[in-house]
């Protein structure tokens, strides 16, 4: 009777470190995900992982060149009365981050903090002061001047 239950015993320590192991193998081949940003408008939110990342290290200029002029693929639409919401990582907020228009720097210096807010009626003149009615901003993740991520959303003028 003894045998019997200690290898029960030990039949169940056995599955159970499979088990574990199993899951830890499984764990190891997931990539960590990128750093988000969120849009917000009133109640309305986007949120989205890097559209271009390499883990924390600089991106090329190659790269970079092409996700300034990717489509963004998350939209939110926005009234010229409200306010628009940018929340990042704490990671990207230590290292900087800007706002791109369009694909152009609209910000001389990185900011620092994780949330800001600014007034919609600025992503809807043109630099020519025309209006238009919708706007590619790209929140753009900086550190020693070298960027890291890059996170674009479109701004939709609602009618």
């Amino acid at each position: 009777m003894t045998v019997a239950f200690t290898s029960r015993k030990r039949r169940r320590a056995v599955v159970a470190l499979g088990a574990v192991s199993a899951g830890l193998l499984v764990l190891s081949a997931c990539d960590k995900p990128t750093p988000r940003a969120t849009v917000t408008v009133g109640s309305d939110s986007v949120s989205s992982e890097a559209a271009c990342y390499n883990g924390g290290d600089a991106l090329d200029q190659k790269q970079i060149t092409s996700c300034l002029n990717k489509k963004a693929e998350k939209t939110i639409s926005v009234d010229p009365s409200d306010k628009v919401r940018f929340g990042v990582d704490p990671e990207v907020a230590d290292n900087g981050w800007t706002i791109f228009l369009n694909g152009q720097n609209a910000e001389p210096e990185p900011f620092k903090k994780t949330y800001r807010s600014i007034p919609a009626s600025a992503f809807f003149a043109s630099q020519t002061g025309e209006s238009t009615d919708k706007t590619t901003v790209t929140l753009v993740e900086t550190k020693d001047k070298e960027v890291k991520g890059i996170w674009s959303f479109e701004l939709k003028k609602q009618s």
